[in-house]
């Protein structure tokens, strides 16, 4: 290049071809990078985009408008008579069943009376003991329709069922609405009276169960390694051996699960506690790596600091060093929750697939979880339980959002600097 008359023998045209060449290589790379971001997001919106357009209707249901004039059907009730289960049984011994049946019968025909949903009575009979006045007063009540004339009403199935869903819903008493029920009720053989309780709140249970012992075991023994333990091949072993235990596929620790758990607890099959038990020793690895990690960030003048003013070594661990290192405890503690939650492998080897139309009572009650729940919806051959399915993997989504939320408002909650 000419500089004051003079070529600076720096510049010289191979050293501007090379400069030019790595201008392009760091352009082509930026480019590069930029559409491996907007392909991840693309991926990431269609996904969540497809769920969405798919699940909006797994949170609604079709749903028959039927006037019952109770004062006159002859059942009868109070608060004090009408209580949980005997009040169900009650009200169905003073058939309210046929009640419905022959109000359906008045209001829609014989025809569309018969694609009541059979157990559509039973939610009735709940809202009844809900508020017992509505037995001195006719009311206008809705009742999940049946599955055939669902999907009547979808274009699917049956010419004699899309023909009477499309002359219900012309004269409108029928008609698809948002299903409240959908998030209280658990699971059910009909896609029309399923819910996502069940299965969510043994999902509750079993991530209490794998939180209470996997994070306590998991950050002691990090801390046991990495300040206490002495460095020999033994410890060496040990270290390795967490490592392959963090890699090794999740249906292997429900093959453990089935061997031990089960052999020592096996009337708890199905239950919470053998599953948050499995789902422990499957994400205590990830725990002790991170933790690891972590402690072994904290600066030694912590430590020194810590020591030089009197504090003992379980001083300086638990006052200094963990809560420094807490941050980063968390932030393993939230990737290995996140894994479990999703996991249905090991929890399919222990029994927790089986049938709960009720959800839990507690941790040694049977249950199943979202995922699961969500593999058997999937293999239903009922078209209703298609879009069930994608409402139950959206009610998943949130809830493990929810969950990464907490954990991550607690890792800034005890975040601290130096």
């Amino acid at each position: 290049m000419p500089e004051g008359g003079k070529i600076n023998p720096t510049r010289t045209p191979a050293f501007e071809a090379r400069l030019k060449k790595r201008y392009a290589q760091e352009k082509r790379f930026r480019i590069v990078g930029m559409g491996a971001i907007v392909f991840s997001v693309a991926v990431l919106i269609f996904l969540l985009a497809n769920m969405t357009l798919n699940g909006l209707g797994g949170f609604q249901r079709v749903e028959m408008n039927v006037p019952i004039d109770f004062a006159e059907s002859g059942i009868s009730g109070d608060a004090t008579t009408l209580v949980g289960n005997d009040g169900i049984r009650s009200l169905e011994s003073q058939g309210l069943p046929a009640v419905i049946e022959y109000y359906a019968g008045e209001a829609l025909g014989d025809a569309a009376a018969q694609e009541v949903s059979p157990d559509a009575w039973r939610e009735l009979a709940s809202q009844i003991i809900a508020e017992p006045a509505m037995l001195r007063q006719e009311v206008n009540v809705t009742l999940a329709a049946s599955a055939d004339l669902a999907a009547g009403y979808s274009g699917e199935g049956s010419p004699d069922m899309i023909k009477l869903a499309s002359e219900l819903a012309a004269q409108g008493k029928l008609e698809k609405n948002f299903d409240v029920g959908f998030l209280t009720r658990s699971d059910a053989t009909d896609p029309q009276l399923v819910g996502i309780w069940g299965a969510l709140k043994g999902s509750i249970l079993t991530m209490l169960i794998t939180l209470a012992m996997a994070f306590p075991i998991g950050v002691l023994a990090a801390l046991y390694l990495e300040e206490y333990a002495p460095k020999n091949r033994w410890t060496d072993l040990l270290e390795v051996s967490i490592n392959n235990l963090a890699a090794v596929p999740s249906i292997i620790f429900g093959l453990l699960g089935l061997a031990v758990f089960l052999a020592i607890f096996p009337n708890y099959r199905s239950a919470p506690l053998i599953g948050g038990m499995t789902l422990a020793l499957m994400t205590m690895p990830v725990i002790v790596i991170s933790g690891r990690n972590a402690i072994k960030a904290v600066p030694p003048s912590i430590r020194d600091g810590a020591l030089a003013i009197g504090a003992s070594p379980v001083q300086v661990v638990f006052h200094h060093v963990l809560p420094l290192a807490l941050p980063g405890i968390l932030t393993g503690t939230i990737i290995g929750m996140a894994r479990a939650l999703g996991e249905t492998a090991p929890l399919l080897m222990i029994g927790m697939r089986a049938f709960v139309a009720t959800p839990p009572d507690g941790f040694t009650s049977p249950a199943t979880v979202l995922p699961v729940q969500i593999f058997l919806w999937s293999d239903e051959i009922d078209r209703g339980f298609v879009e069930r399915t994608s409402a139950a993997i959206i009610v998943l989504l949130i809830f493990l959002l929810l969950m990464n939320g907490l954990a991550i408002y607690l890792r800034n909650r005890f975040e601290r600097t130096w």
